[in-house]
């Protein structure tokens, strides 16, 4: 069997996390039992979530256990199987953690799927047509609930959940805004995305100014929001919110080092009668094959082009990460196994 590198957290961050938090290590892959598969990884998947795991504090997830595995998803191709539902060389997505080998029990429910790559990369089942792409299908078709001609708006608007936002929206015939950091991801966003306005949180440094870019980038004001990032981008949304409008709570990033993100005005909840609600999309999986079929269709049709940014190497994870969690990333995080 092979010999496996695998990345575990080592000890918990104090503060900002850093590449001495994780440490690489290597094992034999061990033999399989009878309804196991083991899964040769081509790709990792890096992730926000993945930061507040990594604390020992109460979340929406257990933390990531000290010594073991960093947990993440997964694309890759059976190496041997000892499961008559998965063939030798069936390309497969699964939650196989930072390593280059996993040996899966087949046989449970939700751990192994076989996708198709002949229209859509395998690396995509990671970003725009994976989890990060049902996130955006579940924030904004079950929580806002746009009606044609709504103004959306989503933080984060370059990265893997806001890319696939931005054509669920303009598919459903909304005014979609972005929030991205820099003249680049903003020139991407609208250009290559389908955003009607992207606004660079660099220049529009503080509520004040985002808020007026905002007022400027949504005459009508605000019907939904979809929330990645949290603080002050979130104040200076909240200003500009509708009454009746709706906010899609999915991440915040800026809060994950473990500073409290106060709100300057919670009152604007109340109000705007505004609907807030916060989801993992884990919980959800009932609308996962409605999701990935539209968000595979859009894939498919090119009106949904992800970019993905790729580290090389298993040694290269904890860097990546660390610099996705700083925006230093373009669309999708991975890393390439294979």
């Amino acid at each position: 069997m092979p010999r496996n590198q695998q990345i575990v957290l080592d000890n918990r961050p104090q503060g900002e996390a850093v590449a001495s938090n994780f440490k690489l290590v290597a094992t034999d892959t061990p033999a399989l039992q009878d309804g196991e598969v083991l899964v040769r990884h081509h790709y990792l998947s890096l992730d926000p979530y993945m930061r507040g795991r990594m604390n020992d504090s109460k979340s929406y997830a257990a933390s990531q256990p000290l010594g073991e595995v960093m947990i993440g998803g997964t694309v890759g191709e059976v190496a041997e199987s000892q499961n008559p539902r998965f063939a030798v060389g069936d390309k497969v997505v699964g939650m196989g953690g930072w390593q280059e080998y996993s040996v899966v029990d087949g046989n449970a429910v939700g751990a192994l799927r076989k996708v198709d790559t002949a229209h859509v990369p395998l690396s995509h089942y990671l970003g725009a047509v994976g989890m990060p792409g049902v996130t955006a299908w579940y924030g904004l078709v079950k929580i806002i609930e746009p009606k044609a001609g709504a103004t959306v708006v989503v933080s984060a608007a370059t990265g893997a959940v806001g890319s696939a936002f931005a054509a669920l929206a303009k598919a459903r015939g909304c005014r979609a805004v972005g929030i991205a950091g820099g003249a680049e991801k903003c020139r991407y966003a609208v250009e290559e995305l389908g955003f009607d306005v992207c606004i660079d949180y660099k220049v529009h440094s503080d509520v004040k100014a985002m808020s007026k870019a905002l007022k400027d980038a949504c005459p009508n004001g605000i019907d939904g929001y979809f929330e990645n990032v949290g603080g002050w981008i979130m104040d200076a949304v909240m200003l500009r919110m509708n009454a009746f409008s709706r906010i899609a709570l999915c991440g915040m990033i800026a809060g994950y080092d473990g500073q409290p993100l106060p709100m300057a005005n919670p009152a604007l909840m109340l109000i705007n009668r505004m609907k807030v609600e916060g989801f993992i999309v884990s919980e959800h999986m009932e609308v996962w094959p409605e999701a990935l079929q539209e968000l595979g269709t859009l894939v498919g049709t090119g009106k949904l082009r992800p970019r993905e940014t790729i580290a090389q190497g298993i040694a290269a994870a904890p860097e990546a990460f660390l610099g996705l969690l700083k925006g230093k990333n373009f669309g999708k995080q991975l890393v390439k196994l294979v």
